[in-house]
């Protein structure tokens, strides 16, 4: 399903597929070196803050789980007109109690924000728009996420080897959080038997992997408990 500009509630998956999808991506694009850049990372990672999205000039993205069933996400894309509207829009109004309000009013107060989204009891929300607001940049931020076809391009694309259909497997097993580490050695099979071979570091996608619970129950072994930062 396709994203509208600008973005609609529904136009989201359930967040626990949104975070299944993204922390897919985030396992794939791990390594030890870019662990050790913290704040300054580039590319789609996840740390104990959440899911992110960085590439330093177009579109910055955060998606955190915050407990009992709710997510926030929120970010910007340089397409968003929602920060330059005028008049003003209140991206927190009608948000619930639960949103971490220090920090988000720091990022509005900064310039920094795009728009912001919550999820709990199931559903999707976020602040009323006028009706003339033209974009908000949930589209060109998340489609690659919340559009199955667009991950699934990506997922082959990183990867570079990786056939459609196993591909569609591996975001099935992140979907259904039954990922292995077999099947992180055959993505890591795929990648080096390329054409345009694509370096890539085991230990820190299973590193990744058990920080997203995207594994199967049992299928990691505890030296991959030993992660950094």
């Amino acid at each position: 399903m396709a994203i509208d500009r600008p973005g609609r509630p529904e136009n989201l998956p359930a967040a626990e597929v949104l975070w299944a999808r993204w922390a897919l991506v985030a396992v794939l694009e791990a390594t030890a070196k870019s662990e050790t850049r913290g704040d300054r990372r580039v590319g789609t990672w996840i740390d104990r803050q959440g899911l992110h999205l960085d590439d330093r000039g177009c579109t910055w993205w955060t998606f955190q789980q915050l407990g009992d069933g709710r997510y926030l996400l929120y970010g910007e894309d340089e397409s968003s007109a929602v920060k330059w509207h005028e008049p003003a829009i209140d991206m927190l109004a009608q948000a619930p109690d639960w949103l971490p309000y220090e920090h988000l009013r720091e990022l509005l107060e900064g310039w920094e924000l795009g728009c912001v989204y919550w999820y709990e009891n199931g559903a999707w929300a976020r602040a009323p728009y006028p009706d003339e607001l033209d974009d908000d940049g949930l589209d060109c931020g998340m489609s690659r996420f919340a559009v199955r076809e667009e991950l699934l391009r990506d997922v082959i694309a990183s990867e570079r080897g990786l056939p459609r259909g196993r591909a569609a497997d591996l975001v099935a097993a992140a979907e259904t959080r039954s990922l292995t580490a077999a099947e992180i050695r055959e993505v890591l099979d795929a990648a080096a038997a390329a054409d345009e071979y694509v370096p890539a570091d085991r230990e820190a996608m299973l590193r990744s992997l058990e920080r997203a619970a995207l594994a199967a129950p049992g299928s990691l072994t505890p030296a991959t408990s030993n992660r950094p930062g």
